[in-house]
């Protein structure tokens, strides 16, 4: 088997893939209750991807069908150890077209954590208008905030506007996850003590950076916990971040402390490494606490 460019592809495998369904399904697979808010076409791809977060226990019951949009997909190339060849086609899709309803804001009013990421804030003017109005009801309930700015710059306009929209939602989260390459464009700022100071100004309790290979950071006003990651056999890079931000998540509902939750999330985000689809890796909590049994740290960069 070898990796080859999209173009010379001819036989393709479906699998169901996403920030944001990665995070849901990552955190019913460690026990808690998730549900996705979405927008499909009632088309086999919309058909599929409600069936399989359906059977993963994820709650679609916020999710609406579009009869005249198709379902948003991307076409993403084998990856033997790095990172793979993306291509997006969501121009025009039913997730583009996602806007707020009763269901919706019920859902998020209802629920004790959102999670958000930066990529509806680049899809459209209704999915950015979806996003904002998610955070203000969450924030209106009381529910704790997460926010991965997951930037995709193909989605914007310009990198001006890609900073400052994502930066203005970042500053109403309570825990914002940059890995670091976002970090520096987002902030101007290289190292990790830098990036968690300008998202600590904007009012955020938490900031994580996430650094790939070379483990991750958590910082809060005055304090900084570290992780140098798990060593593991990496097979496709994409999903890492998104099992992190669930096995951070998933700590903090636990009430675990900081250095633990920190832990979690790294080896949640190292386990979504080891598996080609995105969310093949991503554990149960049995699953998870004989990983973190076993497990060796990575060696210092």
């Amino acid at each position: 088997m070898r990796a080859r460019p999209l173009h010379a592809v001819s036989t393709f495998e479906r699998g169901l893939a996403g920030a944001e369904t990665n995070v849901a399904v990552g955190l019913a697979r460690l026990g808690h209750r998730s549900g996705w808010i979405g927008r499909v076409g009632a088309d086999p791809f919309g058909t599929y991807a409600l069936e399989t977060l359906r059977a993963e226990g994820v709650d679609t019951r916020a999710t609406s069908i579009d009869g005249t949009a198709p379902t948003g997909f991307q076409l993403k190339g084998l990856a033997l150890g790095g990172d793979p060849e993306v291509r997006y086609f969501r121009a025009g899709s039913a997730g583009s077209r996602l806007a707020s309803t009763q269901d919706t804001d019920q859902a998020i009013a209802s629920a004790r954590h959102l999670h958000l990421t930066g990529i509806p804030l680049a899809l459209s003017a209704s999915t950015r208008a979806f996003a904002l109005r998610a955070l203000e009801i969450a924030r209106a309930h009381g529910a704790t905030v997460s926010f991965d700015p997951n930037i995709r710059p193909t989605l914007w306009t310009s990198e001006a506007e890609l900073i400052d929209t994502t930066n203005a939602i970042a500053a109403r989260a309570d825990w914002v996850l940059p890995g670091r390459s976002e970090g520096r464009l987002l902030t101007g700022r290289d190292s990790a003590d830098g990036i968690a100071d300008f998202y600590l100004g904007l009012g955020a309790s938490r900031v994580a950076v996430k650094d790939g290979a070379a483990g991750a950071s958590l910082h809060a006003a005055g304090h900084r916990w570290d992780h140098a990651g798990f060593r593991v056999s990496v097979v496709d890079t994409v999903g890492a971040g998104d099992g992190f931000a669930a096995g951070l998540i998933s700590a903090y509902l636990d009430g675990l402390d900081d250095a633990s939750a920190l832990e979690r999330a790294s080896a949640v985000g190292a386990l979504a490494t080891t598996h080609r689809g995105d969310r093949d890796g991503l554990p149960t909590r049995e699953q998870l606490s004989a990983f973190t049994a076993g497990a060796t740290l990575a060696p210092a960069p």
